[in-house]
């Protein structure tokens, strides 16, 4: 089979030898990673995935049984605009950079090498996750969140290979030499060197991790580089299913809690089989502050220069705002100065991460109030919440600080003393994962989670999605 059969594009990869030569020379070692470090067990299984095969409509989602070895990782491209304009920063208004601008050369490398390392991570962190299954939905779902993290790796591979040179061949080379978790060869961003070992940290991952990717890639969407834009349009098609899996699976979680609760109020949940609302909110308040920790620091000169070349721009940057050069307009921060908060202001392109973090944070606040909507369904009090955006963080104004969930300012023995309170122990961990026995016969669910509302693509919650 040629090349560009076996990965369905709309980059001409037929008519560029060039490009063709280097893709087929990354596409075994592709294989091999995937072999090794991709679902662990289920590689000769027939999986009912949707893969892209074209853009249009009716063929960015085709619905088949597929061996995950033989999925067709695809390259797209939204389709180009006629006459694109770089949208925002000093630029704004010229005429949008089809090739890599010198200048901008290591910036946008960064960019891309950055999201294109959390494409394979998020794979690695998850190979083993299938074995424990709750269900043939879930485990399909897994799976169809696996592949497309591979088709993103290929969309980034496929600016680097064909937008920068030798340098881009190399780091396409080590995007398959790092390992999520690995001591000597770690991924980029902490988030994705962390174990996701149980389905709880699955859907956590997906509603907290993935949702930030959701925000990158918007912000790149409208990036003054055409060819890195028209990726990321059509990335986030597929980026949305990953992130209903998350919402929707912490959501059955809370959801089939609450209903054991009801049922048994004056039953500890644990003697039931479910997972206490105490220990989903210290897994919620882990990933959520590991996943605000990949903005970037509140106060960031590399925000201020990207916005300025025209490469990232804030969340829906046409849509939302009128001032596309903000040049005088300035942000006010919380600190910490002499041992205490207080307000800061500086000006607003340094603190564009802190702008996208907050237009994430209005989003996960929704899920939570979704969430705990269920809760309140079942008649049980509590409400489950997200922690301040100061609490257990590594990166920017905050790390080396500790604070509680409220984001008061505390010492490093305070939180050491209740810590556990806050975040998973090993025995919350050790009682979720006893949980985790493989549920495999079609129509079955683990006792753990609600059953999803419907099923995938008009299918029952019955019907086989994976053939084992």
């Amino acid at each position: 089979m040629e090349l560009h059969e076996r990965i369905p594009n709309n980059v001409n990869l037929s008519g560029d030898k060039r490009l063709q030569r280097a893709l087929e020379k990354w596409l075994p070692n592709y294989l091999d990673w995937w072999r090794e470090m991709g679902p662990e067990g289920f590689q000769e299984k027939d999986v009912w995935l949707r893969t892209a095969v074209s853009v249009e409509a009716d063929g960015w989602a085709h619905f088949d049984y597929v061996r995950m070895p033989d999925y067709r990782w695809g390259i797209f491209l939204k389709p180009a605009e006629p006459d694109a304009r770089v949208g925002f920063g000093d630029n704004a208004g010229q005429p949008a950079y089809q090739e890599v601008p010198g200048e901008f050369r290591n910036a946008l490398r960064r960019i891309v090498v950055t999201q294109a390392d959390t494409e394979p991570a998020s794979v690695e962190q998850q190979r083993l996750l299938g074995q424990t299954c709750p269900s043939l939905y879930d485990l399909r779902n897994l799976f169809q969140v696996n592949v497309e993290e591979g088709r993103h790796l290929w969309a980034m591979v496929y600016l680097l290979h064909g937008y920068f040179g030798r340098d881009g061949r190399d780091e396409a080379d080590a995007l398959l030499e790092r390992r999520s978790g690995n001591p000597d060869k770690p991924r980029i961003l902490e988030a994705f060197n962390q174990p996701c070992d149980d389905w709880l940290n699955f859907f956590c991952f997906t509603m907290f991790t993935d949702r930030d990717g959701k925000y990158q890639l918007s912000a790149l969407a409208e990036s003054g580089f055409e060819p890195l834009a028209r990726t990321c349009q059509f990335m986030l098609t597929e980026e949305a299913h990953h992130l209903f899996v998350g919402e929707t699976g912490v959501g059955r979680v809370v959801r089939r809690t609450a209903q054991l609760m009801k049922e048994n109020p004056n039953e500890d949940v644990r003697a039931l089989g479910a997972i206490p609302f105490d220990i989903i909110q210290r897994y919620i308040n882990y990933w959520f502050s590991y996943s605000l920790d990949l903005f970037g620091g509140e106060i960031s000169s590399n925000a201020a220069d990207f916005f300025a070349a025209g490469l990232k721009g804030r969340y829906q940057e046409q849509k939302k705002y009128t001032d596309h050069l903000i040049r005088e307009d300035v942000y006010t921060l919380t600190v910490v100065e002499d041992g205490r908060l207080s307000e800061r202001e500086v000006p607003m392109r340094n603190a564009l991460n802190e702008v996208l973090r907050g237009e994430y944070v209005r989003d996960c606040e929704r899920a939570l109030e979704r969430w705990n909507k269920y809760i309140a369904e079942e008649g049980v009090g509590h409400t489950l919440r997200l922690p301040s955006t100061r609490f257990h963080r590594h990166v920017g104004e905050y790390a080396g600080q500790h604070f509680d969930v409220d984001g008061r300012l505390i010492t490093a023995e305070e939180f050491e003393a209740r810590k556990d309170e806050w975040l998973p122990t090993r025995a919350d961990r050790e009682y979720v994962g006893s949980l985790m026995q493989p549920v495999t016969e079609p129509g079955k669910i683990a006792n753990w989670i609600a059953p999803p509302a419907v099923g995938i693509k008009g299918k029952p919650f019955e019907f086989e999605y994976v053939r084992l």
